[in-house]
């Protein structure tokens, strides 16, 4: 019942998308005073309309594979949702949530290491030590690779003594 639920609002979020946002944006004059150019809008319009089509494949689908299922009902569903919010799922969730916020103001390292310990204790490490030991060694070797050898630049932080932290090790690593 959540895969159909999610799949009508996405349905309809890109129906509003295509008519409000695709049609509807700014055609640049220089496009429109050569008749061999390709409207900006028309990739997106392409692509956006093959979702919905794909999307309401999907919702027919859903509906003849479960037609004769009891359990497909949405009252059934409803009593299933408080279920949600205590689940590990949804706490996995905000901590995604969570490290979105954070990661501009502490700073790639200090918000991955921050993640990874918090998912470790959600997923039931219990040996604290080793846990910070492996997130250490994970953020240390995803900002070697991403941030010393793909040349990313990774946020450093906006408070000051997580900035000069980040700058520190940045000047170890490199």
């Amino acid at each position: 019942m959540l895969e159909l639920i999610v799949n009508v609002i996405l349905l309809l979020f890109f129906i509003y998308t295509l008519f409000f946002h695709v049609t509807e944006a700014p055609i640049p004059q220089k496009v429109l005073n050569n008749p061999n150019a390709l409207s900006p809008a028309a990739w997106p319009t392409v692509i956006i309309v093959l979702l919905i089509i794909c999307i309401a494949a999907n919702i027919v689908k859903l509906l003849r594979k479960n037609k004769d299922n009891p359990a497909f009902n949405l009252s059934i569903f409803i009593k299933t949702v408080p279920g949600f919010f205590k689940s590990k799922l949804f706490i996995g969730i905000v901590i995604v949530v969570a490290l979105s916020f954070i990661l501009e103001p502490l700073g790639f390292m200090v918000s991955s290491f921050l993640f990874l310990v918090a998912y470790g204790v959600l997923l039931g490490e219990r040996k604290y030590v080793r846990l910070a030991l492996v997130a250490l060694a994970i953020t240390l070797m995803l900002y070697i690779c991403f941030g010393v050898l793909l040349q990313v630049n990774l946020p450093r932080g906006t408070v000051p003594f997580l900035r000069n932290f980040a700058l520190f090790i940045e000047s170890i690593v490199s």
